[in-house]
């Protein structure tokens, strides 16, 4: 089965070229002379990559391919095609996988071609087993009855029939009046003379 590919660039001397190769190593290529065919196109089909030259009609052109093949639901590689190489952190903050530089020799661009591929094809396929036990999860969520809380109080508990036994109070022992103490009141009774 032939992996398709669709280039966007409005240099036709390069789109030809690019499609010649790209067809004669086995790719199956659609073009686009602008954005906004090429928008139209990754709308129409499904594709495994889009390359998509930086400058067409207007210098953000590229931009809008790139942001576009982005939301596509098949979730394309996605490669920017330029004369004028920018930093890396850039084309990546653009969204573009890869940047490829033109012009460039054909086993080059071949080479970068397959590894991209290969490369997007591998994250696709971790972030769908990510998404496998996630779903599983959910649907053996969603089968489980939901466990319902009980609205009703819980029953309070009965008091003992059994005799509550009271500890037998004790009245404190009674001290004796120390010997002092009775020698004072002794003393205290002779002078009042009782």
């Amino acid at each position: 089965m032939k992996r398709r590919v669709l280039l966007v660039d409005d240099e036709m001397s390069i789109l030809l070229v690019l499609k010649t190769v790209l067809e004669i190593n086995g790719f199956d290529v659609d073009t686009a002379t602008s954005a906004f065919e090429g928008k139209r196109r990754i709308k129409q089909y499904e594709y495994e990559m889009v390359i998509t030259d930086m400058r067409m009609e207007n210098d953000a052109a590229g931009v809008e391919v790139i942001a576009y093949a982005r939301t596509a639901p098949y979730k394309p590689a996605v490669a920017l095609l330029t004369a004028f190489p920018i930093a890396e952190d850039d084309w990546q903050g653009m969204g573009a996988d890869e940047m490829l530089v033109k012009p460039m020799q054909t086993q080059i661009l071949l080479a970068q071609i397959e590894a991209l591929l290969v490369t997007h094809q591998d994250k696709k396929q971790s972030a769908a087993a990510l998404k496998r036990p996630v779903k599983k999860a959910a649907k053996k969520a969603a089968k489980k009855p939901a466990v319902k809380k009980s609205t009703k109080k819980a029953p309070a508990k009965k008091a003992s029939k059994k005799p509550v036994k009271k500890a037998a109070r004790k009245s404190p022992p009674k001290k004796k009046p120390s010997a002092r103490k009775t020698v004072k009141k002794s003393a205290a009774k002779k002078k009042s003379g009782r």
